[in-house]
């Protein structure tokens, strides 16, 4: 449930705070006052896409926060956070966006910095909004299979997964083997070109490791000169005129002496001694090493030839030696299938015929389930078109199976059909309903399926349009009925609706300064009596509207206290 919503410098908004409840919130004001920049805004709170033009004019950034809090039965929101790290252990989550002129975007949920795509999952079991775009949808037949399933999910949900992953090994599997169906000819040259990747790399005789000796030797090879002088250098200051070791060597005998005299010297001897014979050891290995070096040009430009045969190869075949072995391993078995392309391509097709045996069982499971649900939510739909006064419409949920042209989601084409008169043929509802009818009609399915998706935060943003009189109240009472042990948010210009609601925002906006701003104000008692009898009335509120509102705020009392029981 959305408990606090914090919106900064969002459209027309300078600065809003509003603080929501339980039950059925209805926010009015007049049109254009910013009722549905609110809900713009939570639709951006919740991963809607954002734009710079949502930025208030002057200003560099705009912020939105919203607390809600979650409840055990939302698994679904629970797994999304768990699954991405967000500790949500106190059942609280602080969804918050910043938009920036830059066109920077930054997106953190409980203080943990997150994409939009993680925020629109999180902030999509969180709260459910529907407006005018979700007409649009209903309106389209693609839309409807969508639908069907969101009714049916815990029953159709394990089946999908298995079908959905069959799906992708079944479309990698018709992949290859349309590869393995194309010109002769393509296959022909393709062949001739892996067996001139193979030969050429063959002919390299690559061995691991090779590459890093190599590399080691022309350093030593580079540096010959340097390594030689110091070397002799090094020689000489023991061994030659300097005469190093001689020193050391006098230097020893007197020490010798004197510990000969003095026993506590007989440590420093000893070291002094080490000292001698190690350096003269050392003097020895030196030796060795120059009568080793050789230098030998012709070994530098070998070692350099070949490093650049092997830097081609890395510019076809792989980054590394390592990945040109792991490559020519890859094509020797391509080329080994398409040498032999009739049996590979026999083999392919029994286990593609297998595949989509399979698919094909799972996608009759689907089918199954879809039109069992689709009976269920013909019968539902019907009880509620009755309770918003469509009792003579009849609603069916019509299927057009095609069974060899798999989808993602299955075989099945679902579109909704409708019949609103006695007499008329059921057609689709894109072609029968008025706006009223299809405001009703998506009321029906909100109110359906709010019992299964486990979302405690509702938003109507204007359901209500192109209806009045009865279908007004029905509405009003329909969407209380969805508000109980809920929360509904909902933006309507109907006083049934208003008359009805637990709690009551008033939008308005006003001019300040050259800057238009939004405010929002709570009513109650007579500042709503005053609120609805403008919406009665229109301009110009008398005693006698009042008197109505005042009448239909009795009456809405009484029908909740029903409902409630």
């Amino acid at each position: 449930m959305l408990q606090e919503l914090t919106i900064r410098n969002f459209a027309i908004i300078e600065s809003l705070n509003l603080s929501f409840q339980e039950g059925m919130t209805v926010l009015t004001g007049e049109t254009g006052a910013g009722k549905s920049i609110i809900i713009d805004a939570l639709g951006l709170l919740v991963g809607g896409r954002g734009s710079v033009d949502f930025i208030r004019h002057g200003e560099e950034k705009l912020e939105i926060q919203g607390l809600f809090t979650i409840n055990r039965q939302n698994k679904g929101c629970l797994e999304a956070l768990e699954n991405n790290g967000i500790d949500a252990s106190d059942g609280m989550v602080v969804l918050e966006r910043m938009l920036f002129q830059s066109g920077k975007n930054t997106c953190r949920i409980n203080g943990k910095l997150a994409t939009t795509v993680v925020l629109r999952e999180i902030g999509s079991r969180l709260i459910d909004i529907h407006s005018q775009h979700e007409h649009q949808e209903l309106m389209n037949d693609e839309f409807h299979l969508q639908l069907l399933d969101r009714f049916a999910w815990k029953d159709i949900e394990p089946t999908l997964a298995s079908y959905q992953t069959e799906y992708a090994a079944y479309t990698e599997m018709k992949t290859k083997w349309r590869n393995w169906t194309k010109n002769e000819q393509e296959l022909a040259q393709r062949l001739d070109m892996l067996r001139f990747q193979q030969d050429e790399i063959a002919s390299a005789n690559l061995r691991l490791g090779e590459e890093e000796g190599l590399v080691e030797q022309k350093h030593v090879l580079a540096n010959f000169e340097k390594i030689n002088e110091s070397l002799q250098n090094a020689y000489t200051a023991l061994q030659g005129e300097e005469r190093g070791l001689e020193f050391i060597s006098e230097a020893m005998r007197h020490v010798e002496t004197a510990s000969d005299i003095l026993p506590e010297y007989k440590a420093l001897s000893e070291s002094v001694a080490s000292s001698f014979y190690l350096l003269e050891e050392s003097a020895m290995q030196i030796r060795q090493q120059l009568d080793k070096l050789e230098f030998q040009p012709d070994e530098l430009d070998t070692i350099e030839t070949r490093l650049n045969e092997l830097s081609q190869l890395k510019r076809k075949y792989g980054k590394t030696v390592e990945a040109i072995i792991q490559y020519n391993e890859e094509i020797d078995q391509e080329i080994l299938e398409l040498s032999d392309r009739e049996t590979h391509l026999g083999q392919l097709e029994q286990d593609l015929e297998k595949a989509k045996n399979r698919l094909s069982e799972l996608a009759s499971e689907l089918t199954a389930i879809r039109q069992k649900a689709a009976t269920q939510l013909g019968k539902q739909i019907k009880n509620e078109l009755n309770q918003l006064y469509m009792e003579k419409a009849i609603f069916q949920v019509n299927f057009a199976t095609q069974t060899n042209e798999f989808t993602e989601n299955g075989v099945d084409k679902v579109a909704f059909y409708m019949s609103t008169n006695p007499g008329e043929p059921l057609k689709a509802l894109s072609k029968v309903a008025s706006g009223g009818e299809l405001s009703r009609m998506m009321l029906a399915l909100k109110t359906i399926f709010s019992r299964h998706q486990g979302i405690t935060s509702i938003i109507f943003d204007e359901v209500d349009t192109g209806v009045s009189g009865r279908v007004a109240q029905a509405i009003a009472e329909k969407i209380y009925a969805v508000a109980i042990g809920s929360q509904v948010l909902c933006i309507s210009h109907l006083p049934q609706v208003a008359a009805m609601a637990d709690h009551h925002f008033y939008i308005s906006k006003a001019t300040t300064e050259n800057r238009t701003m939004t405010s929002v104000m709570s009513l109650s008692g007579d500042e709503k009596i005053e609120e609805i009898s403008r919406m009665i009335a229109g301009i110009e509120v008398t005693d006698v509207t009042k008197q109505h509102a005042n009448e239909m705020l009795t009456q809405a009392m009484k029908i909740k206290a029903q409902k409630q029981t």
